[in-house]
């Protein structure tokens, strides 16, 4: 198997094979990752940033991994200041990119827009968040944190909270956790209950779900609680969005009768849905969770960009 010279738009471009390639390869860039030794793998490669989305980790997080393996960014980091806000394409935009950097990681408000902007570039193009679509680097890094705290990945019952309708980290979530014969537990408002596609799209898998609004009878069996924010700015009716507003809350109380290894995941920011106390509890693992991504686009950046495996 090789991943040189591709695109990643959607975790349903890796197979099971690939997706324990790279995890694999991450547990072993660890090291580099802390500093603790040093890479030049991309010496010679230049990396476009092109986040036309706020964002603190993710963007962060590549552009650390980048230089871990001796490489350059170069980074838009505010689209305000674009081309794009005088009328400019994003295929536009993209191809002019391309012709600057060795590979593209973008994030956009749209869902879709990273499948166009692979169509558009003759770079590899990562998708780091396209609206309510795909976030398929934020799973690796979650399935590697999964990983380090259990040891596996099959059997385990994750339990998805909260925005699971426009959350783009559970729908590519979902779909790697069943590759795992992972059981899914969804636990959200009725308004942001997994929409049917996706649904239907596990179901067609043999993915093994059950709906359990109660978030005290869905923890009590769970493996892993996987918190997410209810986003406002994917609501275009802020009313709609006070409705499910605060519906959760993870604190020590809620966590007393939960399995000792029970770990509760957050792909971060957190906006009140786990409050600080839960921090210095064992279950908290989201800090860890944060560092790993840093390995994890190390290994998938390396596996892309690198020099070609032989006999990969």
């Amino acid at each position: 198997m090789s991943l040189h010279g591709r695109d990643l738009v959607s975790i349903r471009d890796l197979s099971r094979e690939e997706i324990e390639e790279i995890l694999a390869a991450s547990r072993k860039m660890i090291p580099y990752a802390e500093g603790s030794k040093v890479s030049h793998s991309l010496a010679d490669k230049i990396v476009a940033m092109a986040f036309f989305e706020p964002s603190t980790r993710t963007r962060l997080s590549f552009e650390s991994a980048v230089h871990r393996l001796g490489g350059s960014c170069v980074t838009i980091a505010d689209a305000s200041v674009t081309s794009m806000r005088k009328g400019e394409s994003l295929h536009d935009t993209i191809r002019m990119l391309s012709s600057y950097a060795d590979a593209i990681v973008i994030r956009h408000p749209s869902e879709g827009s990273a499948r166009l902007a692979a169509r558009a570039s003759d770079r590899p193009v990562l998708n780091a968040g396209d609206g309510a679509g795909q976030h398929p680097t934020q799973t690796l890094l979650d399935l590697a944190t999964m990983q380090e705290a259990f040891d596996t990945l099959s059997g385990l019952r994750v339990v998805l909270l909260g925005d699971l309708k426009y959350g783009r980290t559970v729908h590519s979530l979902a779909h790697a956790l069943s590759l795992f014969g992972s059981e899914i537990v969804l636990c959200a408002p009725p308004s942001l209950e997994l929409p049917e596609p996706a649904r239907a799209r596990l179901k067609q898998m043999g993915a093994k779900l059950v709906d359990e609004p109660n978030l005290t009878r869905a923890i009590r069996d769970a493996d892993v609680l996987y918190v997410t924010r209810i986003q406002k700015e994917r609501f275009g009716d802020e009313a709609e969005y006070r409705k499910v507003a605060g519906s959760y809350r993870i604190d020590a109380s809620v966590l007393k009768d939960a399995k000792p290894r029970l770990a509760v995941m957050h792909p971060l920011p957190r906006a009140g849905e786990i409050a600080p106390e839960v921090d210095d509890t064992p279950h908290a693992v989201y800090f860890r969770q944060a560092f790993l991504a840093v390995p994890v686009r190390m290994a998938l950046l390396d596996a892309i960009l690198g020099s070609p495996r032989k006999g990969g």
